[in-house]
């Protein structure tokens, strides 16, 4: 225990439990309550909200707040706090280091802790920025409690009082009984939140990365094909190869660009479906695609053999996004066919839609691997296909984009012959297409 004539105490629930009082019928109720509810909330404000509401009748309080540990012990980050009044001045996201502050004591002792009179104990520690926080928004008393998962502190829960020396042992035990419930619950939507946030920083810097490498590779890439072309002069053979085969390079880098790019829109929330009825197929999809797949083609020696309806194909979808597959269709079927070979591109017109395939002679693939396909980041294991650089990135654009039509993608294959994949998308789109892309292929 502490000092009695500070204003801190520090309480050990084991050693005062002689002076513990029973709970009364109402604190036993919200326990209850808090016990079977406080799981099912869906994220971390949800389930300290729920308990803002459900403990005001047994607890005297005007602020809750909740911080985690973060950075390996060294720093606490308030994540939580929601008052009775206004302003809040200690609110979420601020950040303080663990060595030296006011919550190191409770970190290392891994007990409850009752400051009776904040302005007294800012007296005490004029260094403490927290301190001098709450004491600006009225705060006069305080009960932390350290929030325990398998014996690890993970955080602490903070009830705060405008009145000074509103907190006694009888509700220490009472914040014990309700930490020791939501403990785990707290960690779980905490963990969630802060996977949220390191995918959504991840794929903004993939996103930022990928535009930024974008114009100088393009640029780069025009300035070699000119020069291969002669339009600076005349190139020795030997020269013009050099050249041929950084343009090569450079338009790999391009493609695997592009794809980031798909990848960080897909996968950042932004790429939503703007269908229009009435899209030109022919010109809109599937000559743009072929057109810059051209000199990836032309580079490997390929042939394309298109198989398209003679008449006007109209068609209602988002030809922009529909570009994006079938460039990476295309891709993939330069990247991993037969150099010298054939790609057909065949579009049918059925009853409830379109289908639009993309054959190539090549590598194929084993039956066993054809459930990696579509699947963000996965990679083929057979021994030619490994050998082809590839991020497994095109293929899972291809089939969210898909997804988002409502239609489906599949792939088929004869391995070390030829290799087939195609997409079908419903006509009319349906009027409401699973936009999180969930479901199988």
């Amino acid at each position: 225990m502490s000092d009695p004539k500070s204003s801190v105490r520090f309480v050990d629930p084991s050693r005062a439990a002689a002076a513990m009082q029973p709970f009364s019928e109402a604190e036993r109720a919200v326990l209850r309550v808090v016990n079977q509810k406080v799981a099912a909330q869906q994220s971390l404000t949800a389930v300290v909200d729920f308990l803002f509401e459900q403990t005001r009748s047994i607890f005297p309080f005007d602020r809750i707040g909740l911080s985690f540990v973060e950075d390996d012990g060294k720093r606490v980050v308030s994540h939580y706090a929601r008052t009775l009044y206004e302003p809040v001045l200690l609110g979420e996201g601020y950040a303080e280091d663990l060595r030296g502050s006011s919550l190191d004591a409770v970190l290392r002792k891994r007990l409850p802790r009752i400051i009776d009179d904040l302005e007294e104990y800012l007296v005490e520690h004029p260094a403490s920025r927290s301190t001098k926080l709450l004491v600006k928004e009225g705060v006069r008393s305080s009960l932390t409690c350290p929030l325990m998962v398998e014996g690890r502190v993970v955080g602490f829960m903070f009830r705060s009082s405008r009145s000074p020396h509103a907190y006694d042992w009888h509700h220490v035990e009472l914040q014990m009984a309700i930490a020791e419930r939501i403990s785990q619950a707290v960690e779980k939507a905490w963990r969630i939140e802060q996977l949220e946030a390191a995918q959504r920083a991840y794929f903004e810097m993939l996103g930022f990365v990928a535009h930024e490498l974008k114009n100088p590779v393009a640029s780069m890439v025009t300035d070699a094909q000119l020069l291969s072309q002669g339009y600076l002069g005349a190139l020795t053979p030997d020269q013009k190869a050099k050249i041929d085969k950084f343009i090569a390079r450079g338009e790999y880098l391009l493609d695997l660009v592009r794809e980031y790019l798909d990848l960080a829109r897909i996968e950042g929330r932004e790429l939503d479906l703007d269908a229009r009825s009435g899209v030109d197929f022919t010109p809109e999809v599937v000559d743009a695609a072929v057109d810059l797949i051209d000199g990836l083609m032309q580079a490997r020696g390929m042939t394309l053999r298109r198989e398209l309806p003679t008449e006007t194909l109209l068609v209602e979808c988002d030809p922009t996004l529909l570009r994006i597959v079938l460039v990476n269709l295309l891709g993939h079927a330069v990247k991993y066919g037969r150099e010298g070979g054939e790609i057909r591109l065949a579009v049918l017109r059925r009853k409830t839609g379109i289908t639009v395939s993309v054959w190539n002679e090549g590598l194929g693939f084993p039956p066993q691997e054809r459930d990696k396909l579509f699947r963000k980041f996965s990679r083929l294991d057979s021994p030619g296909l490994k050998a082809r650089k590839g991020t497994g990135v095109g293929l899972y654009n291809a089939w969210r984009i898909v997804q988002l039509h409502g239609g489906r993608i599949r792939a088929a294959a004869k391995q070390g012959e030829w290799a087939e994949f195609s997409f079908s998308i419903p006509q009319p789109l349906p009027q409401a297409a699973d936009t999180r892309a969930g479901g199988t292929t």
